[in-house]
């Protein structure tokens, strides 16, 4: 019996990072860098966008909460229903930097996009 192909809203994060983010007006924002997961819960709290610089280097880090973004088959990427205006006077921090996302942060972020903190 032949097995039938299936999509799956299921991804790895390996294909996760890396993914082009998009504006609303379909313009490149930047890339996914890394994925923020809440330890406890188990879901991803925040898609960190790279952007600026060049390679990678000098580039500033953006995160965005996980439901600011969707996923555009027709891109190959994500849609983050946010203005350019709106990331570029974000929460960021530099490459090269671990911030440490601690309750307080992350308030200001959720603030900042005017989302709940969990």
């Amino acid at each position: 019996m032949a097995a039938c192909a299936t999509e799956s809203n299921i991804v790895s994060f390996d294909k996760v990072t890396g993914t082009n983010v998009y504006d609303c007006l379909g313009e490149k924002l930047g890339t996914i860098d890394s994925l923020m997961i809440d330890r406890f819960s188990g879901k991803v709290r925040y898609a960190v966008l790279e952007s600026g610089g060049i390679l990678g280097m000098g580039a500033d880090r953006y995160p965005l909460p996980w439901e600011s973004l969707s996923y555009e088959p027709s891109k190959g990427g994500y849609v983050a229903h946010l203005t350019r205006e709106q990331i570029e006077n974000a929460p960021r921090y530099e490459s090269g930097t671990a911030k440490e996302y601690t309750n307080e942060y992350g308030r200001s972020i959720s603030d900042y996009y005017g989302v709940p903190y969990f």
